[in-house]
């Protein structure tokens, strides 16, 4: 099972910390988006942490149920308003399965990442292809490596420098890896969390769907997509993965 870097400490300040991933206008286009492929189906959400998606996509009247490792993460989201509608199994979301089937499953905020090995990575992608209805689409978010903006010899790249924090993601290119450096000051006192990650490409995830028996059927660059409920309601599973701008 994988470890659980979203503990208590994290798991306090993460709305706080995020907060501008938890803004309207950042998170209606994903909810809108998932609502319309959901259409009266299931959605299962793999990373549901405190449920920045999960909740306003409930609210849309779609049924979800999420997985997620941390405990203290999920316990944030049980006690906010309209968390009883979301049920939720804790568990490595690469292997962990529940008892339905769902007319999407999604992964978003670069979660994909949070599995630090492309063996995880594959069985995430078979374990939701099990979990899909026949049309059904899994979604995927996430980044695509800075590595062209390194300089030749380099591992270390900031994504955050301010007064009041810093950020820096640190490379291992011959493994994928990836560890992204954060510290920030609370009440006088140096905070730091150091969560290790594996980045992924997309012409990887797209192997991975089709050894999951599933295909590409769009990249979008954004949440803000044009698309018809035709093309997803398609005889057979398709796996979706979205490229945003920018790496988040």
């Amino acid at each position: 099972m994988s470890r659980d870097y979203f503990g208590e400490r994290i798991a306090e300040r993460y709305d706080e910390t995020a907060a501008d991933m938890f803004e309207t206008a950042v998170v209606e286009p994903v909810v809108d988006l998932l609502a319309d492929l959901a259409f009266d189906g299931r959605a299962l959400e793999l990373g549901i942490g405190t449920g920045r998606i999960a909740l306003p996509l409930a609210q849309r009247g779609v049924r979800v149920h999420g997985i997620d490792l941390s405990e203290a993460m999920v316990a944030r989201l049980r006690a906010k308003p309209g968390a009883e509608q979301i049920e939720v199994t804790i568990g490595d979301f690469a292997t962990t399965t529940v008892p339905r089937q769902f007319s999407v499953a999604y992964l978003v905020f670069n979660t994909i990442m949070n599995l630090t090995t492309q063996d995880d990575q594959v069985a995430c992608f078979s374990n939701v292809a099990a979990h899909l209805t026949p049309g059904g689409c899994f979604v995927i978010e996430v980044s695509v490596p800075d590595l062209q903006r390194l300089p030749p010899g380099e591992t270390v790249r900031a994504f955050t420098v301010s007064d009041t924090r810093l950020g820096f993601d640190e490379y291992d290119i011959a493994s994928q890896g990836l560890v992204s450096h954060h510290y920030w000051v609370v009440n006088g006192k140096l905070e730091v969390f150091t969560p290790p990650f594996r980045y992924v490409w997309p012409a990887e995830l797209d192997l991975m769907a089709r050894l999951a028996g599933m295909a590409l059927q769009d990249r979008w660059a954004g949440w803000n997509v044009s698309h018809s409920r035709a093309t997803v309601r398609a005889t057979s599973r398709c796996g979706r993965n979205r490229r945003p701008n920018n790496s988040g």
